[in-house]
């Protein structure tokens, strides 16, 4: 299992599509052969609205919220920036969690004052035992690199009124 994340901006049009289905497997389905197919496209206009995240979402979430992983840990926003939102996938094989437009904006406004220092304080303080990784410098900079990746994309969609979708499969 590869356990990539990745997070999506996408306009109402695309979430009534994804919402339309009332099955996990239908949902799914639409995410992996519509949704990801068209964002991750390297050809594609929006491309500039998925930000990828590897396997550092987890590092991420952790550091977001009370250094532990959970849907309703920490506080609002920051909590919501990974697990927080609606779940929209109900099975153990994917998380695919939705914010809306306007979770966007507190998240987007919450992300942008945070300073490195910050970060990598609270990103030291993760039980590396609950975590099941080590806590280490190397870690560190992967997690701060991905998390930085992800801003713009995370601004564009609070500027444009956009919701946000996490997904990564377990």
């Amino acid at each position: 299992m590869s356990c990539l994340g990745v997070l999506f901006a996408m306009p109402k049009k695309d979430v009534d599509a994804l919402l339309v289905s009332k099955y996990d497997e239908d949902r799914l389905e639409y995410l992996q052969h519509g949704i990801e197919e068209d964002y991750l496209d390297f050809d594609s206009p929006v491309l500039k609205y998925a930000a990828e995240l590897d396997k550092s979402w987890d590092a991420i979430h952790r550091v977001m919220t009370d250094g532990s992983f959970g849907f309703d840990n920490g506080t609002f926003p920051l909590n919501h920036v990974i697990m927080g939102g609606e779940s929209l996938y109900h099975k153990n094989d994917y998380y695919m969690i939705l914010k809306t437009p306007e979770q966007v904006k507190a998240i987007w406004n919450a992300l942008k004052i945070i300073t490195e220092s910050w970060f990598r304080e609270r990103y030291f303080q993760i039980d590396p035992y609950d975590y099941g990784h080590d806590v280490v410098e190397e870690d560190y900079l992967y997690t701060w690199e991905w998390f930085n990746s992800s801003l713009p994309v995370w601004e564009r969609a609070a500027r444009e009124d956009r919701y946000m979708l996490f997904t990564v499969d377990q």
